[in-house]
């Protein structure tokens, strides 16, 4: 059993990891010693910063642009990205937004379609592509769940916790499907994680003192707690994990 993780030779496609989890994930992995595909929808600039940050670590890397909504761009990134890596090994379907809060007697049904679709559908649109080639690596995926698929996320995030929710069961689902093929399959639900642009636009700076006073840690998560669970999950050090929801957020959810 290895005490260490070592992904050398490792070939991941991280998406949306020009900022926030998914850099930071980006980067553990690059310091883990795998090459990762950096994807970005529209930050640009912050892909080009991450994949600078991969190659300083001696890693090889590549800023790939997709709407990950759009299955003919989904199956562009993944091409591309397996042509760039020469295969797959690892893919991480961090792409995600909250969108917008709104209560639900005031969404209009695109903007529902729209939450929905750039979580859950952008999910399973970048697993349904990646798969032929990690059946042949016989290699593994993580999603990106959220503490708001168990506790229903605040105020105006119902679409956002329906779509996080759907990323949990068809995490379950797929681990099922592809598990006895050699392709494993887990999720992690992040919760507070202060140090993104996600909480930036979406949490309240007065909020913030309560919901840190409800997590038992007594502080904000940051980015690399996230990425260091990752981490974990895609290497030989979890052989034995699929179909997993692993929960970071401090205790604040504890099932």
């Amino acid at each position: 059993m290895p005490t260490s993780i070592d992904l050398s030779g490792s070939r991941a496609l991280v998406t949306g990891s020009g900022h926030g989890l998914g850099r930071a994930i980006a980067l553990a992995l690059a310091d883990a010693g795998a090459d990762v595909v950096v994807h970005y929808g529209s930050s640009a600039d912050e892909a080009a910063e991450t994949v600078d940050h991969v190659t300083a670590r001696g890693r090889r890397s590549v800023a790939l642009q997709a709407d990950v909504t759009v299955p003919e761009a989904v199956d562009r990134l993944v091409s591309d990205s397996v042509e760039f890596l020469g295969g797959l090994d690892i893919l991480v379907t961090n792409a995600g937004h909250l969108v917008e809060r709104r209560p639900i007697r005031d969404m209009e049904t695109d903007l529902w379609h729209r939450i929905l679709d750039v979580n859950a559908t952008s999910t399973f649109l970048t697993c349904r592509a990646a798969l032929p080639t990690l059946l042949e690596s016989r290699g593994t995926i993580v999603t990106m769940s959220s503490l708001a698929a168990h506790n229903g996320g605040g105020a105006g995030a119902v679409g956002y916790s329906t779509a996080k929710a759907a990323v949990s069961g068809f995490t379950r689902g797929l681990a099922k499907e592809v598990g006895p093929l050699g392709v494993r399959v887990n999720a992690v639900a992040p919760g507070f994680i202060a140090e993104t642009k996600f909480h930036a636009t979406f949490t309240a700076d007065e909020a913030r003192p309560g919901i840190i006073a409800g997590i038992p840690l007594g502080r904000a998560g940051v980015p690399e707690d996230v990425s260091g669970v990752v981490l974990f999950l895609v290497s030989p050090l979890a052989a034995f994990v699929n179909g997993e929801t692993v929960d970071i957020t401090g205790g604040q959810w504890v099932r």
